[in-house]
């Protein structure tokens, strides 16, 4: 992704993220672009070659769910201390520092998780103009019980004697906590403190800058050339097309495929809205008669996501045929994409969830992959929306899966089920909108679930369906926290698709808040 970056402009500073398996890695990353310096994420045991390429001013290793004193747990690779540039280890990142630098980890009796007093004992850089006792955000099992050999204490919380340690004569530092979380105070400055001030990285990531070299990069990849983009109306499609547009103009064909899994109402207005109002040329493909046949009697949910980007891949095929000269084909692909789908080179990524536009083009395929977002975070693809001049009500809508309904119908996927939730999905988006509540979650919708209860309508025994709804507040959708909707409400939600929809017996809503759970049912 880095060489892309500088194809068309000097190399950009990049402080590295590796992967230790932490639920927080992506929030370090963007933590560290919300300052205007790109990051990058990888797996811990990625191809020492790959971390030369890169190049960065610094590295910071992130937490993870393993813990040190196990065997044949993940450590740094030699290459890092290697390349002489400044470390941040971070939870594990700190943990396995202590190990490599000769100091001894413990597996604490209670695991740690929270908020904690640090007391900072010593001077150092990362704390600089802060002050000596901090709220800080602790998530962990093991800690360090013994300093790494020219290791001195920086500082200490209650229950965890060494929270803090710096090398004596090494830019390596690590923290126990988490400066990433926005529930550690001045975590922000800490990390600004190791990007600037040790790092000396300089704040060139600019979304203004960013557009310029993306457009040429697209032009220098297709070299006037056809690329047909498949456009579901989401931000990130949304967005890929406007890119597109600017770089190659009226060579971009856009191919909006109705596979029947979109919400009430999607197909007219994502076709109004582009090709009325963008003037786009824009292709529409009536497919949900060829998406249900393929899904027919599938109930495992990572089989669905498979089935249906490989049939996202077979109709854009056959559109591609019908039109001449088209080598390329665009995908509206993003970083949190690539990394759930484990679209890295590590040789132990597990995969979170597999994405439908990530994994590449089948060998029979002859088109080429045009990604200009595969390496920006969905905040970074909004504004980059708003610098190419979409409007607001496109970019600040709810975010909708690539596989659509059919992750949102638990088990096999039907006509039916597909009726059904797009009018309990319509309704309670609706009743969001008309109480002024839609743009206090960020994202809300409707599953419909494998199971049927007993209901009574008017004097009559009902044996139907049951709808759950879902409505999450977060920040940067890594971690995220049920919305506390109004039961008045709710109430009012559940009554209407009850009344309204006769197959319909029951109304729950979930109040899971990710992590544990994801904000996708599937």
């Amino acid at each position: 992704m880095v060489a892309n970056l500088s194809s068309t402009s000097k190399q950009i500073d990049t402080i590295l993220v590796l992967d230790f398996g932490s639920q927080y890695t992506q929030l370090i990353a963007r933590r560290v672009r919300e300052s205007d310096v790109y990051s990058e994420i990888l797996p811990w045991d990625i191809n020492e070659n790959k971390i030369k390429s890169i190049n960065p001013k610094g590295i910071i290793l992130s937490g993870g769910p393993d813990s040190v004193t196990d065997n044949y747990t993940p450590r740094v690779p030699q290459i890092v201390f290697d390349l002489n540039i400044p470390i941040l280890g971070i939870c594990y990142g700190m943990q396995t520092l202590a190990e490599q630098f000769g100091g001894q980890v413990i597996s604490s009796k209670k695991k740690e998780f929270g908020y904690s007093e640090l007391n900072v004992t010593a001077d150092c850089i990362l704390f600089s103009n802060l002050d000596k006792t901090l709220n800080v955000w602790m998530s962990h099992g093991d800690q360090v019980q013994d300093l790494p050999d020219n290791f001195d204490l920086v500082a200490s919380t209650s229950s965890a004697p060494i929270a803090a340690m710096q090398h004596s004569t090494k830019l390596i530092f690590a923290l126990q906590f988490h400066p990433e979380v926005t529930h550690t105070d001045d975590g922000r400055t800490i990390l600004d403190n190791f990007i600037f001030k040790v790092c000396k990285a300089n704040p060139d990531w600019k979304m203004d800058d960013l557009i310029g070299q993306r457009i040429q990069e697209i032009k220098n990849q297709t070299e006037n050339n056809k690329v047909l983009l498949g456009l579901s109306g989401g931000v990130d499609s949304s967005v890929t097309a406007a890119l597109l547009q600017k770089a190659i103009g009226n060579k971009l064909v856009c191919v909006f495929v109705d596979n029947g899994l979109l919400r009430k109402g999607e197909a007219e207005e994502v076709m109004n809205t582009f090709k009325e109002n963008m003037n786009l040329n824009v292709i529409k493909s009536d497919s949900e008669d060829v998406f249900l046949r393929h899904l027919k009697g599938v109930e495992d949910p990572e089989q669905k996501r498979k089935i249906i980007g490989r049939t996202f891949i077979d109709v854009f095929d056959a559109e591609s045929k019908k039109l001449k000269k088209v080598h390329f084909l665009a995908q509206g692909t993003i970083y949190p994409d690539v990394i759930e789908s484990s679209g890295s080179e590590s040789k132990e990524a597990r995969v979170i969830k597999s994405h439908h536009n990530v994994g590449g083009l089948p060998d029979e395929m002859k088109m080429d992959l045009v990604e200009p977002l595969r390496d920006l975070f969905k905040d970074e693809v909004r504004k980059l929306g708003v610098e190419l001049g979409l409007p607001s009500e496109m970019l600040n809508r709810h975010p909708f899966p690539g596989p659509g309904l059919g992750v949102r119908i638990l088990g096999e996927v039907t006509k039916d089920k597909t009726t059904i939730l797009k009018e309990a999905d319509h309704i309670f988006i609706e009743e969001l909108i008309k109480a002024d509540l839609y743009k206090m979650v960020s994202q809300a919708f409707a599953v419909f679930l494998p199971v049927k209860s007993v209901g009574v309508v008017g004097d009559e025994r009902r044996y139907a369906e049951v709808i759950g709804l879902r409505a999450v507040e977060t920040v940067d959708f890594m971690t995220a926290r049920w919305a506390h909707l109004p039961y008045d409400f709710l109430e009012h939600v559940s009554g209407r698709i009850v009344n309204e929809i006769e197959q319909v017996s029951r109304v729950v809503y979930d109040i899971s808040s990710k992590p544990p759970a994801t904000i996708e049912w599937e």
